[in-house]
């Protein structure tokens, strides 16, 4: 890809080759407070929307799943109680800062046996062909610089069978709820970044870059392509939310 593209960085244009950059500063910045921001910025509703994964993701044990943009590992950790000492949980995201809390986290609640970390981009998965028995990305697919690329390299690291599962804010279903979530992501939540974080930009972006990501119809279209196949989605929260299911057959 020439260096003379650009993407989008919330509502900025950005060179296509500084975006994953720009994206690590602002995980840099809020990775100490991210549990906590979370639970502000949802009311604690993202906890039933990640067990809801969990539930639709059929993980059991002895599989291997690969959860990118693992964050501090609420997925991790509940994937790795699911596949026990025979299976296998890689715990994955671009960000160091936010790997390192994810360890710490793990390592706090005696989470060792089946964790492996691996620092990577999405797009450029290290690992060979068909080794996994479902993947899923939790708010991380909407930060990535090419989507498409990286539903193809989790494509190819599944192994047939296996599930993508994409959890992810979306487009609200209704008008009314999408004027009061645009009311709530543009008015209220930089204030909240600001005063627990003291950075009102990195919030701000957060709430461009969900309102720049895929509706639910063209990330489902984007999957297909990919050579997903049996692919479906659950609204959550009037589609505030959704997850998305792909099946490698």
């Amino acid at each position: 890809m020439s260096d003379d593209k650009t993407t989008h960085f919330g509502y900025e244009s950005v060179p296509t080759s500084e975006k994953a950059s720009r994206v690590r500063e602002v995980f840099d910045s809020v990775a100490n407070k991210y549990d906590l921001m979370n639970d502000l910025m949802s009311f604690g509703v993202h906890r039933l929307w990640k067990r809801q994964t969990i539930e639709l993701s059929g993980v059991r044990k002895g599989q291997r799943v690969l959860d990118l943009a693992a964050g501090t590992g609420d997925l991790s950790a509940r994937f790795s109680g699911l596949v026990g000492s025979d299976g296998l949980v890689v715990f994955s995201d671009i960000n160091a800062a936010m790997l390192n809390q994810g360890r710490d986290r793990m390592a706090d609640e005696g989470r060792i046996g089946n964790l492996e970390y691996v620092q990577t981009d999405a797009q450029y998965l290290p690992f060979p062909d068909d080794q996994f028995d479902c993947v899923t990305i939790g708010f991380g697919l909407r930060n990535v610089t090419d989507k498409q690329r990286a539903l193809d390299a989790i494509f190819r690291v599944l192994r047939p069978g296996g599930r993508l599962l994409v959890l992810e804010f979306s487009k609200p279903t209704n008008k009314p709820l999408e004027k009061a979530y645009d009311l709530y992501s543009f008015s209220l939540l930089p204030k909240i970044g600001k005063l627990v974080t003291d950075d009102e930009d990195s919030y701000r972006y957060l709430a461009e870059s969900i309102r720049m990501h895929p509706d639910q119809e063209t990330l489902k279209g984007m999957m297909e392509q990919a050579g997903f196949e049996r692919c479906d989605y659950f609204n959550l929260t009037g589609g505030v939310v959704a997850i998305h299911r792909g099946y490698k057959l």
